[in-house]
Formats: C-alpha cells, structure tokens, sequence
C-alpha cells in the first residue's frame, strides 16, 4: 500500500471522524435519495470536489486525495460515498479536464459548493458496451451546434442540472454538456434499478448547444474521453472497495457480539476464515487501485488504460465476494430487506456493471497484454 504523507493521513482522519459522529446515524436510510445534508456538510467544510482547483471552489488536492475521502466515507455511509465518487471522478472531474473556461465557471462551483450534481451519459438503447455503435450526433445547422439522440440507464438525473454527454461529431466521437432544462430535452422515463436508485433514459430533439459546452472533439477528442473515463474506472473501483470495508466493518462487529453454542461466533475458525479472506481482498484490491492513482499523477494525473482496468476489474469481483460473506456471517439477519448487509450486497453487484462491465475490462486488459506484454516490473 502506498505510503500516505501527513497531511494525507490528517484527511483520512479528519473525514473518518466526520462521518462516524455526522453520518453514521442516518446511514442506510436515504432510500435511493441523495444524501444532501452530508453533501452540504463536507462542501461546508472543503472536502467536497478536493481535486478540483481552488479556482472552482475545489481543495486544489489530487485524485488519490479524493479517492482517500471516498473510501473514508464510505466505511460509514455508502450513499455519500457514491455522491463524492460521481462529483469528484465522474463528469465534473472530465469537464475540469477537457472543458472550456466558460463551462468550468458554469458548472463546477455549483457541485463544489454541494448546491448541484452533474451525471454523466453514455448507453443508449442499442449502444451500451459497444460505443462504435453510438447514434447520438452533433451537427453544425446554419452557424450552431445541434444534438439529437437518446441516452439511457443515466444515474443522478433528477437531483442534476446537467449532463456529460457523449455524442459522435463528423470527425467522431466526442462528449458536450446538456442542461436539463434546455428546449429539446424530455425525460423520457425513470427506473430503479436493484439498489433502488434512479436511472433515467431521456431524448434530445434538435438541442441548441453553445460552443462552449464541448468538452472533447476532433481527432484527440476519443482519446481524451478514455482518459476521463480511467478515472472513473478507478472510482468505481474506490467505491467498490468502501463498501467492502464497510461490510467487513459490520461483519466484524456481529461476530465479537452474537454467540452461538456458548461463545461468540467470531470465535469459530470458520468464521476466522471468512473475516481473513475479506481482508485479505481488500487490502489487495486498495492497493491496486491506489497505486494506479499515484501513477497517474506521476503522468500528470493521467490514468493509465491497462491500470485502471485492472483495479478496477479486481475491485468490482472482488466486493461482490467479500460482502457475500459478510452476508453470510449474519445470516438471516442480514439478508432481511432493510439490513445494511443487504442493502451492501445490492450495491456491490452494480459494480460489475457500472463504469465497464468485467468483460470490458477483461478485453481491455487482454489487448493491452497482446500489444505491449507484460508490465515492466519496476
């Protein structure tokens, strides 16, 4: 694991001692709203955006510092971790990378401030994992931008102002923001998906769109785009990891309290097992992904492909297992609806799916072992 500096391990800290005495009585109570009065608290008090620049509202600190807060969060209060993940890694994290200065002063001190969301838009209805299949276009109509198309399985849409949308420009694939509100924008419809949040599909019918909210286009624009889109892979892994030490954290805890045959359970080796396996996975999983954040900011915070793929690859089987057995550890108790543990084990099976589903991962790391072979080991 990567060595934190100090001040790194006074955040820790500082926001482990903030969500256990701020968080944890309302953990596990949100039913698939955003936890707002905690997003106001952190904002309140600087640890909302930490990785977006002071210019913006930010802490002006980097994405292992964010990924940090994610993960000391999360320990307590999945739902606000899942808030800091999508506004620190997720598409204010690419706009403050790619965007223009007039967007970056549009949209990023509302998130900072904890007053707005940004979600961030990529499936549509036959373009999920195959994003060569794409059908949402930008096109230049008498001097203006225009956007037609249809998004779908789109997280946070109620609670934002705005989305990253990825669109094809003639030259090829690119991302803009679209504001909600905008003539030309309807809410198609919402689903809840097996955590019991919100995923929305909605059109865009011929939307104006200022120059200014491109974000990436032109022949870089692609790969800018996948660049942004690592950091999020790595999130989606953090986010993965807290919510396997939150699980680990409960487990440990119902097995030094219940007893069974005349002593607690944690007592048993079987139950030893378990709790030394989930460690054991996490640990190592924490240590993939910060260590493809800290080389990421070695390349100027850049994340590389094959890293961020594999963490998190790694991270997503990796909390579906670890909770499973935490589950287990409970017993019926904790796959009662209403449980954290049941709630946890929901939230982890989306991670195999959100951010690039295994087998794209998979793939990406395959083609990356064919074209380059093995990682140097230095």
């Amino acid at each position: 694991m990567h060595s934190l500096t100090a001040e790194q391990e006074l955040l820790v800290s500082s926001l482990e001692e903030m969500a256990e005495s701020e968080f944890a009585a309302d953990a596990f109570t949100w039913a698939g709203e955003p936890p707002w009065p905690n997003v106001q608290r952190l904002a309140d008090r600087g640890f909302l955006g930490i990785n977006i620049d002071e210019e913006y509202g930010g802490g002006g600190m980097g994405e292992l510092e964010a990924i940090l807060a994610i993960e000391a969060v999360g320990r307590v209060c999945p739902d606000t971790a899942e808030f800091l993940y999508n506004q620190q890694l997720v598409a204010p994290r690419a706009i403050e990378m790619y965007g223009t200065e007039a967007a970056k002063d549009r949209y990023l001190p509302p998130v900072t401030a904890g007053e707005d969301s940004i979600a961030v838009a990529i499936s549509e209805p036959e373009a999920g994992s195959d994003v060569a299949s794409m059908r949402t276009s930008v096109r230049e109509d008498d001097g203006e931008l225009r956007i037609d198309g249809e998004k779908t399985w789109v997280s946070n849409v109620p609670h934002s102002s705005a989305a990253l949308v990825w669109a094809r420009f003639p030259e090829g694939l690119g991302s803009v923001i679209v504001e909600f509100d905008w003539d030309g924008v309807e809410i198609d419809q919402h689903y809840t998906n097996m955590a019991g949040h919100t995923q929305t599909q909605f059109r865009l019918n011929d939307v104006r769109l200022p120059e200014r909210n491109v974000v990436t286009r032109g022949e870089d624009g692609f790969k800018k785009q996948l660049q942004a889109l690592n950091w999020e892979r790595l999130g989606s892994a953090t986010l993965a990891n807290a919510f396997g030490r939150c699980a680990l954290d409960k487990a440990l805890a119902y097995a030094e309290q219940r007893e069974q045959f005349g002593q607690p359970i944690g007592e048993f080796q079987g139950i030893e097992w378990k709790l030394a396996d989930a460690l054991k996975r996490l640990e190592a999983s924490r240590a993939l992904t910060h260590r493809a954040a800290v080389a990421a900011a070695d390349r100027g915070r850049v994340p590389d492909r094959l890293d961020a793929a594999i963490a998190k690859l790694f991270a997503s089987e990796t909390v579906e297992r670890v909770v499973s057995e935490c589950l287990q550890i409970h017993g019926a108790n904790g796959y009662q609806q209403g449980h954290p543990l049941e709630y946890l084990y929901r939230l982890a099976r989306g991670r195999r799916l959100a951010a690039g589903t295994d087998e794209i991962q998979r793939n990406q790391i395959a083609d990356a072992l064919k074209r380059d072979g093995l990682p140097d080991l230095a």
